[in-house]
Protein backbone atom coordinates (compact mmCIF):
# COMPACT_ATOMS: atom_id res chain seq x y z
CA UNK A 1 0.00 0.00 0.00
CA UNK A 2 1.63 3.13 -1.10
CA UNK A 3 2.29 6.36 0.51
CA UNK A 4 0.07 8.42 -1.60
CA UNK A 5 -2.98 5.75 -2.17
CA UNK A 6 -5.15 4.04 0.76
CA UNK A 7 -8.28 1.83 -1.41
CA UNK A 8 -5.78 -0.62 -2.79
CA UNK A 9 -6.63 -4.11 -3.87
CA UNK A 10 -5.41 -5.14 -0.60
CA UNK A 11 -7.51 -2.95 1.51
CA UNK A 12 -10.72 -3.41 -0.73
CA UNK A 13 -10.56 -7.00 -0.84
CA UNK A 14 -10.18 -7.63 2.84
CA UNK A 15 -13.23 -4.85 3.66
CA UNK A 16 -15.48 -6.71 1.69
CA UNK A 17 -14.67 -9.78 3.39
CA UNK A 18 -15.04 -8.40 6.82
CA UNK A 19 -18.56 -6.70 5.21
CA UNK A 20 -19.84 -10.01 4.46
CA UNK A 21 -18.34 -11.47 7.69
CA UNK A 22 -20.14 -9.48 9.99
CA UNK A 23 -23.62 -8.89 7.92
CA UNK A 24 -24.03 -12.47 9.12
CA UNK A 25 -22.92 -12.48 12.45
CA UNK A 26 -24.34 -9.39 13.61
CA UNK A 27 -27.88 -10.50 12.82
CA UNK A 28 -27.75 -13.39 15.10
CA UNK A 29 -30.08 -11.36 17.85
CA UNK A 30 -32.54 -11.39 15.84
CA UNK A 31 -33.39 -15.19 15.70
CA UNK A 32 -33.63 -15.12 19.07
CA UNK A 33 -36.86 -14.92 19.83
CA UNK A 34 -38.31 -17.14 16.51
CA UNK A 35 -36.04 -20.43 17.87
CA UNK A 36 -37.01 -19.86 21.15
CA UNK A 37 -40.73 -19.63 20.14
CA UNK A 38 -40.03 -22.86 17.83
CA UNK A 39 -38.65 -25.07 20.22
CA UNK A 40 -40.06 -23.70 23.28
CA UNK A 41 -36.33 -23.38 24.60
CA UNK A 42 -35.35 -21.28 27.49
CA UNK A 43 -33.77 -17.92 26.83
CA UNK A 44 -30.50 -19.22 27.76
CA UNK A 45 -30.09 -22.15 25.18
CA UNK A 46 -29.72 -19.96 22.32
CA UNK A 47 -27.76 -17.28 24.07
CA UNK A 48 -25.08 -20.47 25.06
CA UNK A 49 -25.03 -21.32 21.79
CA UNK A 50 -23.89 -17.80 20.68
CA UNK A 51 -22.00 -17.08 23.29
CA UNK A 52 -20.00 -20.66 22.88
CA UNK A 53 -19.99 -19.13 19.41
CA UNK A 54 -18.30 -16.11 20.22
CA UNK A 55 -15.43 -18.25 22.53
CA UNK A 56 -15.22 -19.99 19.55
CA UNK A 57 -14.17 -17.34 17.25
CA UNK A 58 -11.35 -15.98 20.17
CA UNK A 59 -9.69 -19.09 20.34
CA UNK A 60 -9.90 -19.68 16.74
CA UNK A 61 -8.11 -16.28 16.22
CA UNK A 62 -4.87 -17.08 17.01
CA UNK A 63 -4.72 -20.06 15.60
CA UNK A 64 -6.15 -18.97 12.51
CA UNK A 65 -3.17 -16.01 12.82
CA UNK A 66 -0.81 -18.52 13.18
CA UNK A 67 -1.70 -20.79 10.26
CA UNK A 68 -1.90 -17.53 8.55
CA UNK A 69 2.04 -16.76 8.99
CA UNK A 70 2.83 -20.11 8.91
CA UNK A 71 0.61 -20.99 5.24
CA UNK A 72 -0.36 -18.43 3.82
CA UNK A 73 -3.33 -15.84 4.63
CA UNK A 74 -5.77 -17.72 1.65
CA UNK A 75 -5.61 -21.23 2.93
CA UNK A 76 -6.60 -19.56 6.42
CA UNK A 77 -9.28 -17.36 4.96
CA UNK A 78 -10.74 -20.47 2.78
CA UNK A 79 -10.48 -22.93 5.57
CA UNK A 80 -12.36 -19.93 8.02
CA UNK A 81 -15.22 -19.75 4.81
CA UNK A 82 -15.52 -23.41 4.81
CA UNK A 83 -15.99 -23.92 8.41
CA UNK A 84 -18.57 -20.77 8.32
CA UNK A 85 -20.66 -21.44 5.87
CA UNK A 86 -20.74 -25.56 6.97
CA UNK A 87 -21.50 -24.96 10.66
CA UNK A 88 -24.44 -22.44 9.51
CA UNK A 89 -25.92 -25.11 7.04
CA UNK A 90 -25.80 -27.69 9.72
CA UNK A 91 -27.60 -25.20 12.53
CA UNK A 92 -30.43 -25.21 10.07
CA UNK A 93 -30.80 -29.09 10.73
CA UNK A 94 -30.03 -28.96 14.36
CA UNK A 95 -33.14 -29.88 16.85
CA UNK A 96 -31.57 -29.84 20.24
CA UNK A 97 -29.71 -27.20 22.62
CA UNK A 98 -26.62 -29.29 22.50
CA UNK A 99 -26.70 -29.97 18.81
CA UNK A 100 -26.82 -25.63 18.21
CA UNK A 101 -24.18 -25.32 20.58
CA UNK A 102 -21.58 -27.52 19.32
CA UNK A 103 -22.27 -26.39 16.17
CA UNK A 104 -21.80 -22.94 16.91
CA UNK A 105 -17.99 -24.05 17.61
CA UNK A 106 -17.47 -24.69 13.90
CA UNK A 107 -18.86 -21.22 13.07
CA UNK A 108 -17.11 -19.72 15.71
CA UNK A 109 -13.58 -21.40 13.90
CA UNK A 110 -15.29 -19.90 10.35
CA UNK A 111 -15.52 -16.37 11.91
CA UNK A 112 -11.91 -16.71 13.22
CA UNK A 113 -10.98 -17.31 9.78
CA UNK A 114 -12.39 -14.59 7.81
CA UNK A 115 -13.01 -12.23 10.51
CA UNK A 116 -10.40 -9.03 12.42
CA UNK A 117 -7.56 -11.66 13.50
CA UNK A 118 -6.63 -12.55 9.73
CA UNK A 119 -8.11 -9.25 7.51
CA UNK A 120 -6.34 -6.71 9.65
CA UNK A 121 -3.34 -8.55 9.37
CA UNK A 122 -3.31 -8.87 6.01
CA UNK A 123 -4.28 -5.02 5.49
CA UNK A 124 -1.57 -3.92 8.24
CA UNK A 125 1.51 -5.54 6.61
CA UNK A 126 0.39 -3.92 3.52
CA UNK A 127 -0.14 -0.41 4.51
CA UNK A 128 2.53 2.02 5.09
CA UNK A 129 3.42 2.79 8.87
CA UNK A 130 1.56 6.15 8.01
CA UNK A 131 -1.40 5.26 6.76
CA UNK A 132 -1.83 1.89 8.48
CA UNK A 133 -3.97 3.18 11.13
CA UNK A 134 -6.36 4.53 9.02
CA UNK A 135 -6.26 1.63 6.94
CA UNK A 136 -6.98 -0.28 9.86
CA UNK A 137 -10.14 1.92 10.44
CA UNK A 138 -11.58 1.45 6.83
CA UNK A 139 -11.21 -1.81 6.74
CA UNK A 140 -12.88 -2.00 10.78
CA UNK A 141 -15.14 0.66 9.18
CA UNK A 142 -16.44 -2.18 6.44
CA UNK A 143 -17.12 -4.73 9.22
CA UNK A 144 -20.04 -2.07 10.79
CA UNK A 145 -21.24 -1.85 7.07
CA UNK A 146 -22.09 -5.52 7.04
CA UNK A 147 -23.76 -4.91 10.21
CA UNK A 148 -26.04 -2.09 8.40
CA UNK A 149 -27.77 -4.49 6.98
CA UNK A 150 -27.49 -7.64 8.42
CA UNK A 151 -29.94 -7.80 11.30
CA UNK A 152 -32.50 -5.97 8.83
CA UNK A 153 -31.82 -8.50 6.25
CA UNK A 154 -32.34 -11.66 8.45
CA UNK A 155 -35.82 -9.51 9.54
CA UNK A 156 -36.71 -9.66 6.14
CA UNK A 157 -36.27 -12.81 5.18
CA UNK A 158 -37.55 -14.33 8.50
CA UNK A 159 -40.66 -12.77 7.58
CA UNK A 160 -40.77 -15.22 4.33
CA UNK A 161 -38.89 -18.07 5.61
CA UNK A 162 -38.32 -20.58 8.12
CA UNK A 163 -35.24 -19.42 10.37
CA UNK A 164 -33.44 -22.79 9.32
CA UNK A 165 -34.15 -21.56 5.89
CA UNK A 166 -32.31 -18.57 6.72
CA UNK A 167 -29.07 -19.73 7.92
CA UNK A 168 -29.22 -21.76 4.64
CA UNK A 169 -28.98 -19.02 2.86
CA UNK A 170 -26.42 -17.60 4.81
CA UNK A 171 -24.57 -20.33 4.68
CA UNK A 172 -24.66 -19.74 1.22
CA UNK A 173 -23.16 -16.50 1.12
CA UNK A 174 -20.71 -16.93 3.30
CA UNK A 175 -18.94 -18.56 0.49
CA UNK A 176 -19.53 -15.40 -1.64
CA UNK A 177 -16.09 -14.51 0.38
CA UNK A 178 -13.69 -16.55 -1.59
CA UNK A 179 -14.27 -14.47 -4.97
CA UNK A 180 -12.19 -11.88 -3.17
CA UNK A 181 -9.43 -13.70 -2.23
CA UNK A 182 -7.35 -12.51 -5.55
CA UNK A 183 -7.41 -9.16 -4.23
CA UNK A 184 -4.94 -9.80 -0.86
CA UNK A 185 -2.38 -10.59 -3.33
CA UNK A 186 -0.06 -13.68 -3.10
CA UNK A 187 -0.23 -14.17 1.06
CA UNK A 188 3.30 -16.08 0.80
CA UNK A 189 3.51 -17.69 3.91
CA UNK A 190 7.33 -17.28 5.91
CA UNK A 191 10.04 -18.88 5.22
CA UNK A 192 10.89 -21.46 7.80
CA UNK A 193 14.38 -19.42 8.67
CA UNK A 194 12.05 -16.85 9.30
CA UNK A 195 9.70 -18.61 11.51
CA UNK A 196 12.62 -20.79 13.36
CA UNK A 197 12.04 -19.88 17.21
CA UNK A 198 10.92 -16.45 16.45
CA UNK A 199 7.53 -17.08 17.04
CA UNK A 200 7.72 -18.63 20.44
CA UNK A 201 10.48 -15.60 21.31
CA UNK A 202 7.94 -13.12 20.40
CA UNK A 203 4.87 -14.91 22.54
CA UNK A 204 7.13 -15.17 25.18
CA UNK A 205 8.16 -11.09 25.28
CA UNK A 206 4.75 -10.19 24.88
CA UNK A 207 3.47 -12.38 27.71
CA UNK A 208 5.80 -10.88 29.96
CA UNK A 209 5.28 -7.20 29.07
CA UNK A 210 3.10 -6.06 31.82
CA UNK A 211 1.76 -3.79 28.89
CA UNK A 212 0.37 -6.12 26.51
CA UNK A 213 -1.76 -8.53 29.74
CA UNK A 214 -3.38 -4.95 29.90
CA UNK A 215 -4.28 -4.29 26.54
CA UNK A 216 -5.19 -7.74 26.96
CA UNK A 217 -7.50 -7.08 29.73
CA UNK A 218 -8.49 -3.80 28.95
CA UNK A 219 -10.13 -5.25 25.44
CA UNK A 220 -12.67 -7.45 27.66
CA UNK A 221 -14.95 -5.45 28.20
CA UNK A 222 -15.22 -4.49 24.66
CA UNK A 223 -16.49 -8.00 23.54
CA UNK A 224 -18.81 -7.93 26.66
CA UNK A 225 -20.93 -4.93 25.86
CA UNK A 226 -20.87 -5.80 22.01
CA UNK A 227 -21.71 -9.40 22.57
CA UNK A 228 -24.34 -8.80 25.15
CA UNK A 229 -25.96 -6.10 22.57
CA UNK A 230 -25.53 -8.12 19.45
CA UNK A 231 -27.43 -11.28 21.17
CA UNK A 232 -29.69 -9.75 23.30
CA UNK A 233 -29.98 -5.50 22.55
CA UNK A 234 -33.28 -6.75 19.66
CA UNK A 235 -35.02 -8.72 22.38
CA UNK A 236 -34.54 -6.27 25.50
CA UNK A 237 -36.05 -3.62 23.22
CA UNK A 238 -38.89 -5.74 22.27
CA UNK A 239 -39.98 -5.88 25.83
CA UNK A 240 -39.07 -3.42 27.89
CA UNK A 241 -39.42 -0.40 25.30
CA UNK A 242 -42.65 1.67 24.97
CA UNK A 243 -45.05 1.74 22.13
CA UNK A 244 -43.99 3.27 18.49
CA UNK A 245 -46.48 6.03 17.59
CA UNK A 246 -48.19 4.90 14.44
CA UNK A 247 -48.37 8.56 13.21
CA UNK A 248 -44.77 9.08 14.26
CA UNK A 249 -41.21 9.20 12.07
CA UNK A 250 -40.50 5.48 12.38
CA UNK A 251 -43.67 4.38 11.71
CA UNK A 252 -43.24 6.14 8.28
CA UNK A 253 -39.83 4.63 7.98
CA UNK A 254 -41.48 1.69 8.20
CA UNK A 255 -40.86 0.70 11.93
CA UNK A 256 -43.51 0.04 13.24
CA UNK A 257 -42.88 -2.96 15.93
CA UNK A 258 -40.69 -3.23 18.60
CA UNK A 259 -39.13 -6.11 16.86
CA UNK A 260 -38.41 -4.39 14.03
CA UNK A 261 -36.81 -1.11 16.12
CA UNK A 262 -34.21 -3.85 17.68
CA UNK A 263 -33.23 -5.40 13.94
CA UNK A 264 -32.90 -0.74 12.84
CA UNK A 265 -31.14 -0.50 16.39
CA UNK A 266 -28.10 -2.95 15.27
CA UNK A 267 -28.34 -1.47 11.95
CA UNK A 268 -27.79 1.98 13.19
CA UNK A 269 -25.34 0.84 15.59
CA UNK A 270 -23.59 -0.47 12.76
CA UNK A 271 -24.13 2.89 10.29
CA UNK A 272 -22.58 5.15 12.90
CA UNK A 273 -19.50 3.10 13.69
CA UNK A 274 -18.63 2.97 10.08
CA UNK A 275 -17.64 6.72 10.68
CA UNK A 276 -16.35 6.03 13.81
CA UNK A 277 -13.93 3.39 13.17
CA UNK A 278 -12.50 5.66 10.23
CA UNK A 279 -12.33 8.53 12.83
CA UNK A 280 -10.50 5.90 14.99
CA UNK A 281 -8.04 5.59 12.96
CA UNK A 282 -7.19 9.02 11.78
CA UNK A 283 -6.78 10.13 14.94
CA UNK A 284 -4.84 6.66 15.85
CA UNK A 285 -2.19 8.07 13.23
CA UNK A 286 -2.13 11.76 15.23
CA UNK A 287 -2.48 11.18 18.80
CA UNK A 288 -1.85 8.75 21.86
CA UNK A 289 -3.82 5.16 21.13
CA UNK A 290 -4.25 4.39 24.75
CA UNK A 291 -5.15 7.60 25.83
CA UNK A 292 -8.04 7.62 22.61
CA UNK A 293 -9.16 4.13 23.92
CA UNK A 294 -9.18 5.27 27.61
CA UNK A 295 -11.93 7.72 25.99
CA UNK A 296 -13.89 5.65 24.22
CA UNK A 297 -14.28 3.25 27.29
CA UNK A 298 -14.98 6.21 29.60
CA UNK A 299 -17.74 7.35 26.55
CA UNK A 300 -19.59 3.92 26.37
CA UNK A 301 -19.71 3.72 30.15
CA UNK A 302 -21.53 7.10 30.63
CA UNK A 303 -23.99 6.21 27.39
CA UNK A 304 -24.60 3.07 28.30
CA UNK A 305 -25.62 3.90 32.45
CA UNK A 306 -27.54 6.92 31.12
CA UNK A 307 -29.37 4.69 28.68
CA UNK A 308 -30.68 2.72 31.98
CA UNK A 309 -31.26 5.56 33.81
CA UNK A 310 -33.77 6.81 31.58
CA UNK A 311 -37.19 5.81 29.90
CA UNK A 312 -36.65 3.28 27.13
CA UNK A 313 -38.53 4.88 24.85
CA UNK A 314 -38.24 4.58 20.74
CA UNK A 315 -36.32 7.70 20.77
CA UNK A 316 -33.73 6.72 23.38
CA UNK A 317 -33.03 3.70 21.67
CA UNK A 318 -31.88 5.63 18.63
CA UNK A 319 -29.86 8.36 20.24
CA UNK A 320 -28.24 5.29 21.87
CA UNK A 321 -28.04 3.28 19.06
CA UNK A 322 -26.20 6.08 17.15
CA UNK A 323 -24.10 6.95 20.11
CA UNK A 324 -22.31 3.32 21.19
CA UNK A 325 -22.47 2.76 16.67
CA UNK A 326 -19.92 5.64 17.49
CA UNK A 327 -17.70 3.91 19.49
CA UNK A 328 -18.54 0.67 18.75
CA UNK A 329 -15.93 -0.89 16.79
CA UNK A 330 -13.45 1.76 16.90
CA UNK A 331 -11.16 0.35 19.65
CA UNK A 332 -10.42 -2.25 16.99
CA UNK A 333 -8.49 0.14 14.88
CA UNK A 334 -6.55 1.21 17.73
CA UNK A 335 -6.05 -1.63 19.61
CA UNK A 336 -4.51 -3.41 16.30
CA UNK A 337 -2.50 -0.77 15.88
CA UNK A 338 -1.48 -0.39 19.08
CA UNK A 339 -0.15 -3.96 18.70
CA UNK A 340 1.58 -3.63 15.37
CA UNK A 341 3.41 -1.10 16.84
CA UNK A 342 4.74 -2.05 20.26
CA UNK A 343 5.54 -5.75 19.18
CA UNK A 344 5.84 -5.32 15.24
CA UNK A 345 4.27 -6.39 11.96
CA UNK A 346 5.77 -9.71 11.57
CA UNK A 347 3.25 -11.79 14.15
CA UNK A 348 0.58 -8.92 14.26
CA UNK A 349 -1.89 -11.89 13.25
CA UNK A 350 -1.16 -14.07 16.21
CA UNK A 351 -0.49 -11.38 18.67
CA UNK A 352 -3.94 -9.58 17.69
CA UNK A 353 -5.30 -12.86 17.95
CA UNK A 354 -4.62 -13.13 21.26
CA UNK A 355 -5.83 -10.01 22.80
CA UNK A 356 -8.48 -10.53 20.42
CA UNK A 357 -9.25 -13.78 22.32
CA UNK A 358 -9.76 -11.73 25.98
CA UNK A 359 -12.73 -9.84 23.69
CA UNK A 360 -14.30 -13.22 22.83
CA UNK A 361 -14.16 -14.01 26.24
CA UNK A 362 -16.18 -10.94 27.60
CA UNK A 363 -18.31 -11.67 24.32
CA UNK A 364 -19.16 -15.63 26.15
CA UNK A 365 -19.71 -13.89 29.36
CA UNK A 366 -22.35 -10.99 28.01
CA UNK A 367 -24.29 -13.42 25.90
CA UNK A 368 -24.20 -16.19 28.45
CA UNK A 369 -24.87 -13.43 31.17
CA UNK A 370 -27.81 -12.08 29.76
CA UNK A 371 -29.24 -15.39 28.69
CA UNK A 372 -29.05 -16.49 31.94
CA UNK A 373 -29.50 -13.57 34.17
CA UNK A 374 -32.78 -13.34 32.32
CA UNK A 375 -33.98 -16.55 32.87
CA UNK A 376 -33.55 -16.12 36.44
CA UNK A 377 -34.60 -12.58 37.01
CA UNK A 378 -37.09 -11.63 34.08
CA UNK A 379 -35.20 -8.69 32.65
CA UNK A 380 -31.40 -7.12 31.86
CA UNK A 381 -30.75 -5.03 34.06
CA UNK A 382 -27.94 -6.83 36.10
CA UNK A 383 -26.28 -8.00 32.94
CA UNK A 384 -26.47 -4.17 31.80
CA UNK A 385 -25.14 -3.06 35.04
CA UNK A 386 -22.11 -5.33 34.77
CA UNK A 387 -21.52 -4.14 31.52
CA UNK A 388 -21.60 -0.23 33.33
CA UNK A 389 -18.75 -1.51 35.43
CA UNK A 390 -15.84 -3.53 33.50
CA UNK A 391 -16.57 -0.48 30.57
CA UNK A 392 -15.00 1.66 33.92
CA UNK A 393 -12.23 -0.94 34.32
CA UNK A 394 -11.10 -0.90 30.99
CA UNK A 395 -10.88 2.78 30.60
CA UNK A 396 -8.74 2.46 33.54
CA UNK A 397 -6.66 -0.25 32.70
CA UNK A 398 -5.57 1.27 29.33
CA UNK A 399 -4.10 4.69 31.26
CA UNK A 400 -0.45 2.63 32.34
CA UNK A 401 0.05 1.14 29.01
CA UNK A 402 4.04 1.76 27.76
CA UNK A 403 3.30 2.82 24.00
CA UNK A 404 6.65 2.29 22.74
CA UNK A 405 7.62 -0.36 20.37
CA UNK A 406 8.74 -3.31 22.09
CA UNK A 407 12.99 -4.06 21.13
CA UNK A 408 12.64 -7.92 20.13
CA UNK A 409 16.06 -9.88 19.66
CA UNK A 410 17.41 -10.45 16.06
CA UNK A 411 15.47 -13.79 14.15
CA UNK A 412 17.98 -16.96 14.06
CA UNK A 413 19.88 -17.01 11.31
Amino acid sequence: MSQSRILTPVLIGGSLILLINFALRASFGVFQIPIAADFGWPRAEFSLAIAIQNLAWGVGQPIFGALAERWGDRWAIILGAILYSTGLILTAFATTPAGVQLLEIMVGFGIAGTGFGVILAVVGRAASDENRSLALGIATAAGSAGQVFGAPLAEVLLAFYPWQSVFIIFGIIVLGTLFFLPMLGSGKPATPSQLEDSMGTVLKRAFRDPTFMMIFVGFFSCGYQLGFITAHFPAMITEMCGPIDPAGMLAGLGITTTSALGAAAISLIGLANIAGAILAGYLGKRYTKKYLLAGIYTLRTIAAAAFILTPITPGTVIVFSLVMGALWLATVPLTSGLVAYIYGLRYMGTLYGFVFLSHQIGSFMGVWLGGWLYDASGDYLLVWWIGVGVGAFSALIHLPVREAPLRMPAPAA
